[in-house]
């Protein structure tokens, strides 16, 4: 194939992974030439553009961190490895529950902008009803063979919900005729909190010529550092990840592959990542809302019933790959199921004027305000099957393309219920309400169905040895049915309703690029992206202004760029720029109904993003590498919003600045392989979600300060052992990456999520 055919690596491969990828990243030097030039040794192979190719052959931005290199950093969450990809911020209150956001591409709708992948499946709701938003798939990075984010809108290849870009997993295929196992422990300290531990293992096993397994698994238990007042409790905030992966690959004949997978993983936590803050300072409370008690500067936070929250993932693909001789062709299947359940105290949400507990108690119950609380369970599901068919051509000199088509059916259901709890014991109870025919104080269920056919193409053409031209298209047509269902006295009683929708969507890319010397080239890209919209049901009591469905929200990107490296490879740079103009932005917005404020999905007028990323990365002798990379950023909501949004905003957390610099170092010493490593990070002031209440109370955003981190790693390999040691956010930074809706806490506090504090750990590894 001519798609492998040159020398250049790329800087934006950071060094991370070549500072730490494994063999199987990178191209061996046994490999058998391609059709061109022979690719070399440390050159990254990545499918971005779902085909093999090397890095510096894709026009448009990408990072590429590599297995090994997370491996080292015990970077197994979004939150772990974010700020080492430039462009990339999330927003997370809890394990399991995060928005990623590329470029600033976030007003804080309830669909993702983000789409994320498993190999070749998609993972996640590409609709708003199931809140898919801040449920982005956050798989454990253990025993991945790389990690690639696309930055800016891939409509073309990977469809809905990618306008922002792509964050895709890359798992460790299973090996035909190797036997392989190794397994890790380790434990972590975090400061003023608790301690967490964890293990790794991964077994490859031939099972005959063709045939071969590979499995999985992993636990860890991530310490807490919240404490809790009220019914009080020490690190309340203690988190459990635990499963595996399983994969059989099965290759009778050279021509045909079948790779059949299954993935499992559970996150339960045990109360929420965050503290009550004051909400003008951001600060954590320093005395009990309701005794007075001082809180001895802890981050506390206020419970009468204590918080759970849980996410599980369940993902089953098979992969077909037949060569055909003039093309390949492959059928990519897959199941997943994600569940995430949320059970929190909602007294204090406020009606008007009164919380919640204090209206059910006095309206519905009829005993003092204090005696009940409200906890609210909520369950959201998510199902997703989708069916992927692609021919692409073989390896030309002159023209590459690729055909395809998709199918996607996700039934999915959110569940919301409202409980009272007695406050003395935090035990949910039945009390006898005084409103005859009460069944209840709030029941919402809305079950929905997304259906999407898609057709798409892309085509590569070289002018020559040094000139390619790429570009593609893509239309999309989605038919979505949703049925709510309401009951209790906030509603009035029993009632259901329908609603749907059907839309259809062109998104199309271009993309020249030109080789002006071996290691260096020059790229644009224009591209399109969407987002669907879909069906809003009408509660009772609804105004003129609750609007019956959504548009699609589509994003215009224009980004031109350079990759550069040094013939010997001790330098490299890769500059980005790019203006993305976002029309009629999916938000969620409040309307008011006969049940109080209700929160409904809408349409903004726009937003607009500009900015630059540039990655450098210096090699100056073998074993040491310096990576610096560095991303601005400017967004900016054009109209008013009815959620709080002002003409002019900045978007939700999106840092006009944030930068890296990542140093490695390993040598061999006396048959040994030490390391040691060192990451210093750096985020800007980033705003919060857009909240008509608070910016009504202070005048302005909730904003949250800027923050720098650093952490320290070593190792050593040891023959069949490896000893590692590390220290994250060695400088204890109290970085804020979330906060709560406004007012939602006791005497009118807001909650709000910081990083996590200092942690010290150790880990061992075993490998055979």
């Amino acid at each position: 194939m001519r798609d492998i055919r040159r020398s250049a690596s790329v800087a934006s491969a950071l060094a991370l992974f070549l500072g730490g990828a494994a063999a199987a990243q990178q191209v061996p030097p046994d490999a058998a030439p391609p059709e061109r030039e022979a690719a070399q040794i440390g050159d990254i192979i990545v499918t971005a553009q779902k085909r093999e190719q090397l890095l510096s052959d894709v026009p448009q931005s990408i990072s590429v961190l590599g297995g090994e290199a997370l491996e080292q950093r015990q970077a197994r969450t979004i939150a772990d490895y974010a700020a080492l990809v430039p462009g990339l911020s999330f927003e997370s209150g809890n394990p399991g529950q995060t928005r990623v956001v590329l470029r600033g591409i976030n007003a804080g709708g309830a669909s993702p902008t983000v789409a994320v992948y498993l190999d070749d499946t998609p993972f996640g709701s590409s609709t708003g009803q199931t809140n898919g938003a801040t449920l982005a798939g956050d798989f454990n990075t253990f025993d991945i063979e790389r990690l690639e984010v696309l930055r800016g809108p891939q409509g073309t290849l990977y469809g809905a919900n990618s306008l922002g870009g792509v964050v895709k997993y890359v798992t460790v295929a299973p090996k035909l005729g190797e036997w392989e196992a190794r397994g890790q422990g380790g434990v972590e300290m975090v400061r003023n909190g608790d301690t967490g531990y964890y293990g790794n293992a991964v077994v490859n096993v031939p099972l005959g010529d063709a045939v071969a397994l590979r499995a999985s698994g992993f636990y860890r238990s991530t310490a807490g550092y919240i404490d809790a007042i009220g019914i009080a409790d020490r690190d309340v905030n203690r988190a459990r990840s635990y499963g595996g992966r399983a994969s059989l690959l099965l290759k009778p004949v050279d021509r045909l592959s079948l790779r059949l997978t299954a993935v499992v993983q559970n996150i339960n936590v045990d109360s929420r990542n965050a503290f009550d803050a004051d909400p003008a300072t951001l600060r954590p409370i320093t005395a009990d809302p309701f005794t007075g008690a001082g809180t001895g500067g802890r981050e506390v936070r206020y419970q009468l019933f204590p918080d759970r929250n849980e996410v599980s993932y369940r993902l089953y693909t098979g992969t077909l790959d037949y060569d055909l001789g003039f093309a390949s062709f492959n059928s990519v299947t897959s199941y997943s199921r994600q569940v995430a359940t949320d059970r929190s105290d909602v007294s204090y949400n406020d009606l008007g004027g009164i919380t919640l507990a204090q209206y059910a108690s006095s309206a519905i119950y009829g005993v003092p305000a204090d005696a009940y609380g409200i906890f609210y369970p909520n369950r959201s599901t998510q199902k997703k099957f989708t069916q992927e068919l692609r021919l692409a051509s073989s390896g030309s000199k002159t023209l590459e393309w690729l055909i395809g088509g998709y199918y996607t059916r996700e039934p999915g259901q959110l569940y919301q219920r409202y409980y009272p709890f007695d406050t003395a014991t935090g035990r949910p109870i039945t009390p006898v309400p005084v409103i005859p025919g009460f069944n209840g104080l709030v029941l919402a269920q809305l079950d929905s169905t997304y259906k999407e056919y898609a057709g798409f193409g892309s085509a590569t053409l070289h002018l020559g040895d040094k000139f390619d031209l790429t570009a593609g298209g893509r239309y999309s047509h989605n038919d979505q049915r949703t049925t709510q269902t309401l009951d209790g006295a906030l509603f009035g009683g029993p009632s259901q309703s329908r609603a749907t929708s059907k839309e259809g969507v062109f998104t199309w890319s271009v993309s020249p690029r030109y080789e002006f010397a071996p290691h260096s080239a020059v790229y644009a890209r224009v591209a399109k992206g969407y987002r669907p919209g879909g069906p809003n049901v009408v509660p009772p009591g609804a105004g003129a202004d609750y609007p019956l469905q959504t548009d699609a929200d589509t994003l215009m990107s224009y980004e031109a760029g350079i990759r550069a490296e040094t013939a010997d490879r001790t330098f490299g740079i890769d500059l980005s720029g790019y203006y993305l103009d976002w029309d009629k932005t999916l938000i969620v917005a409040t309307f008011q109904t006969d049940a109080g404020p209700i929160s409904a999905d809408a349409n903004g007028k726009g937003a607009r993003s500009y900015g630059v990323e540039a990655t450098a990365t210096l090699r100056p002798t073998r074993g040491f590498t310096v990576t610096t990379t560095v991303a601005y950023n400017h967004t900016r909501l054009r109209g008013d919003t009815s959620n709080g949004g002002r003409d002019g905003d900045q978007l939700p957390f999106a840092p006009t600045w944030n930068a890296n610099v990542s140093a490695d170092y390993s040598w061999d010493w006396d048959g040994t392989r030490p390391y040691v490593g060192v990451d210093v990070s750096a985020v800007s002031d980033r705003l919060g979600n857009f909240n008509t209440a608070y910016r009504d109370l202070f005048g302005q955003r909730i904003t949250f300060d800027g923050y720098a981190t650093a952490s320290l790693r070593a190792g050593v390999s040891l023959g069949r052992f490896d000893l590692s040691v590390y220290a994250r956010n060695i400088g204890d930074s109290r970085g804020l990456v979330s906060a709560g809706t406004f007012p939602t806490r006791p005497n009118g506090a807001i909650e709000v999520s910081p990083i996590q504090p200092r942690t010290i750990g150790a880990t061992l590894g075993v490998g055979f």
